[in-house]
């Protein structure tokens, strides 16, 4: 009988499509996936180090599989793993810690299945993370997440990610157009693009740090890739995303108006102190230049409360800056000391009460945000991706510019791109839509 092996992914879309790779490997082998919630000989936690909380959050689902089965075998793989291997190894009921390149082999430490009082650590120093191991998340959801990169070389005094994943590094072009042609063939209707820093793309492609290929070439390139309905961008950095890749995009048949662009502050003195490789004036430009190629389209934003020297005269000039931007939404991140970072060792602390008023204020501006962006839509013709599962009665999908559908659930609509018009936003935030034949008729 099989062995079963359950997954359980934090963090961001690179750690799904990771996850997910990782369990291709263990199903060759003859492994029955599972449910994390159901019993299994094995789980997998892939964990993340961004904030604090993350960390703390491997604890819980550690006796969360240990409830299910408490003889399994429990693994953490990931950043957390790779740069803290040991305060995992040493947490009840963990048998195995595998770092930043052990992880894509974990079925070869697995001869032997029973616990160990402590666990196993196989950690590389992170210097030895110099080769790329392609990856993308099928079976999971409706999008696919496509790794294009891994690793950064930035240097920004906050973040940890450097430290958890190496040297930036990329797919081979060809691999890329590999998987994404796989992951089509298999049905899927949107691709989303995930890396550490994914403008970055082309350093590293085969092992040497020349260019032999932009992040302009990469997506000029899926824009052929047949049977790919959607392509997204996820996260890039401002000073990456450059006028002729906002142009291709414009105009592109199957690349959707949706770009998420990390600001961290909308403070000079912050974004100095932080080590980013740009000041707020380039950040607007690019608004302003999305905006003005596709007037539609959604942005979102990463910003920092609580950066140490962030004064409230700081604060508020972020907020206002916000406020003024023509952007649809925030991902609030409370800032948190992270070991070995510059950051942890800078004077200014901000007590933790007021990073968390901070943060309750910026989360409030993205409520605001995002109603405004879904009012400015509401009379449009989109196009939906309705996802799989039936939640309490309904169905729910993404627009091309990223606005959160509902309908009465429909099952012959999941996983289809249906044209719709946008006509109201319901009491939980997201838009109803009816379906355009209908319209019609």
């Amino acid at each position: 009988m099989s062995k079963q092996v359950a997954f359980y992914t934090l963090g961001c879309k690179l750690n799904f499509s990771e996850t997910s790779t990782i369990a291709r490997q263990f199903e060759k082998k003859k492994f029955e996936r599972v449910d994390f919630d159901e019993f299994a000989d094995i789980y997998v936690i892939n964990t993340c180090s961004v904030t604090e909380n993350a960390d703390k959050r491997f604890k819980t689902i550690v006796k969360k599989a240990l409830n299910n089965n408490p003889d399994a075998f429990i693994i953490g793989i990931g950043c957390y793993a790779q740069l803290k291997p040991q305060e995992l190894a040493t947490v009840d009921g963990v048998d195995l810690v595998l770092g930043a390149t052990e992880k894509f082999k974990v079925t070869d430490y697995l001869n032997d299945l029973s616990k160990n009082d402590f666990g196993e650590v196989h950690s590389c120093e992170i210097n030895e993370a110099d080769f790329y191991v392609g990856s993308y998340s099928i079976g999971d959801r409706t999008r696919a997440f496509l790794k294009v990169q891994d690793g950064c070389d930035y240097k920004c005094t906050y973040c940890t990610i450097p430290l958890a994943r190496g040297i930036s590094r990329s797919d081979a072009l060809d691999n890329v157009l590999k998987n994404a042609k796989e992951i089509s063939d298999q049905g899927i209707k949107e691709i989303v693009l995930t890396g550490v820093n994914i403008g970055d793309y082309g350093k590293g492609e085969f092992g040497n740090k020349k260019h032999e290929h932009t992040f302009l070439d990469l997506v000029k390139a899926l824009d052929e890739v047949e049977g790919i309905e959607r392509l997204r961008i996820s996260s890039i950095e401002p000073n990456l995303l450059k006028d002729d890749t906002i142009d291709f995009v414009s105009e592109s048949n199957t690349f959707v108006p949706h770009f998420h662009i990390p600001l961290q502050s909308g403070s000079n003195d912050l974004l100095k102190k932080m080590k980013r490789r740009y000041l707020k004036e380039l950040y607007v430009d690019r608004v302003e230049q999305i905006k003005s190629k596709m007037p539609d389209a959604c942005i979102g934003v990463d910003v920092i409360v609580g950066f140490p020297g962030e004064t409230e005269s700081h604060f508020l000039e972020t907020y206002e800056f916000l406020n003024e931007l023509d952007i649809s939404y925030l991902h609030v991140f409370t800032y948190s000391e992270r070991d070995n970072t510059l950051a942890a060792e800078m004077d200014g602390v901000v007590p933790l009460k007021v990073r968390k008023k901070r943060s309750k204020m910026l989360r409030g501006l993205s409520v605001k945000k995002r109603r405004a962006f879904y009012e400015s839509q509401l009379g449009k013709i989109k196009t939906v991706l309705f996802e799989h599962e039936n939640k309490e009665g309904y169905i729910q999908g993404f627009t091309e510019n990223y606005v959160k559908v509902k309908m009465p659930w429909n099952p012959h609509l999941a996983n289809t791109l249906q044209d719709i018009r946008l006509e109201s936003i319901d009491e939980s935030g997201m838009v109803r839509a009816r379906i355009l034949d209908k319209i019609l008729q």
